[in-house]
């Protein structure tokens, strides 16, 4: 008798226990058991033709799931200091608005909790998804990515250079400083733009093992950063670039028929063929030595607020926003390529020869570090590449560039 007493007792102890260790029904919620809330608050950025997208797909939530969408137009910087403010007293969104550099950031200040997109984490793009993945975990819906790429002027050369030989033949055949004429011009100085050119020869800037970046292995003066700043001096000395080219004397330049091509954003793209017309062609970065060239690639995605009381609506309206049939009429309204990778691959994108090729240029991006510690490297860097472009040893310059990122990055510790 105590032998079946002393079973029973036991299996009971096991029922509370794994009573105790079952999740809790309200954590474990779905989204369509969940309770469905009136409304759901999402912060915006103020730019007409992507509120205007963005009203439109809210209006198709609205109707699918009966939740009203109340979207508040706020400058993305803004958004930052304001959900400090509002977040802890009830009055934040429950979705912001935010390009991946700043997460890190974001987090640090506990403003936004980590995401669970399910399958649809397979829908985006793999680079929009390393984009918003830190230290393991994925803190954002990617709806909007973007690099940059050549363009160049049809009535100067018959076809874009696919290869950096290719680029300098035209910088050697068509620059001539006397006339304010040029083959080849880019904000060179500028390491958004030539971090390719390092890239492409095995540097990088932070060593990143699934969104988890060691800031003290920096690779940015290695092997491939010299080759790449030895390249990018090269344009100097042979009197293919300026040393103090600006962006705003580029694009005159290139839009009053100067210049054969350029390296920017398709941001550019609206004035560029208001001037040019169907003389205005784009392509992907030129290989270096046979490498693919690795741009910088900046990803928007919606972020879930830490203080949201309908987490899983809130995450179930950031996936229907960058689904493939929204990411696409987003891109058709706003002009932003989409992250959700059938939509960067749907006819809207691929039909346009303008935009095709900076969709293509993303699959060989890298995105930008989004660690806070990115801060410390953009001044450094960027002086190292002004010390280049007046013919400094590059190894030296760079060995220096390196040891004030640390320098700055043990300053806050």
């Amino acid at each position: 008798m105590k032998k079946y007493f002393l079973i029973f007792a036991m299996f009971l102890l096991l029922v509370v226990m794994l009573a105790a260790c079952a999740p809790d029904r309200d954590e474990a919620k779905e989204p369509e058991e969940a309770e469905k809330p009136e409304s759901l608050k999402v912060w915006v950025n103020p730019v007409e033709d992507q509120k205007a997208a963005l009203d439109e797909i809210f209006s198709k939530y609205t109707e699918e799931t009966g939740i009203e969408i109340e979207a508040t137009p706020m400058n993305m910087l803004d958004q930052i200091e304001a959900l400090n403010l509002d977040g802890p007293a009830g009055n934040g969104p429950d979705l912001f608005f935010q390009p991946h550099d700043r997460i890190g950031n974001i987090i640090l200040q506990n403003l936004a909790t980590p995401v669970d997109l399910g399958d649809a984490e397979g829908e985006y793009s793999e680079t929009a998804i390393e984009a918003v993945t830190f230290d393991g975990e994925i803190w954002g819906a990617p709806l909007v990515v973007e690099t940059y790429g050549t363009f160049y002027n049809k009535d100067l050369v018959d076809e874009a250079p696919t290869t950096m030989e290719e680029l300098m033949a035209i910088a050697e055949e068509q620059t001539d400083t006397s006339t304010d004429t040029y083959g080849f011009l880019m904000e060179a100085a500028n390491f958004y733009f030539s971090y390719p050119f390092f890239g492409a020869n095995g540097a990088y800037v932070f060593n990143n093992k699934g969104g988890e970046y060691d800031v003290s292995d920096i690779g940015l003066n290695n092997e491939g950063a010299v080759a790449g700043g030895e390249l990018i001096q090269s344009w100097y000395q042979s009197g293919y670039i300026p040393v103090e080219m600006e962006a705003d004397v580029m694009n005159g330049l290139f839009q009053d028929g100067k210049v054969a091509t350029v390296i920017t954003g398709p941001w550019s793209i609206p004035a560029y063929e208001e001037a040019l017309n169907d003389s205005l062609g784009t392509a992907i970065l030129p290989t270096v030595d046979g490498n693919k060239a690795t741009s910088f690639v900046g990803v928007k995605s919606w972020m879930l607020s830490e203080y949201s009381d309908n987490k899983e609506w809130a995450t179930d309206l950031m996936k229907f926003i960058t689904n493939e049939e929204n990411s696409t009429l987003y891109f058709e309204q706003a002009g932003e390529l989409p992250a959700n990778q059938a939509a960067l691959e749907s006819d809207a994108v691929t039909s346009n020869e303008l935009i095709a090729p900076f969709a293509e240029q993303i699959q060989y991006g890298t995105p930008m570090p989004s660690t806070p510690e990115m801060q410390q490297v953009w001044d450094p860097i960027n002086d190292a590449l002004h010390f280049i472009g007046q013919g400094d040893d590059v190894q030296e310059v760079l060995d220096e560039a390196v040891q004030q990122i640390k320098d700055n990055i043990a300053a806050l510790q």
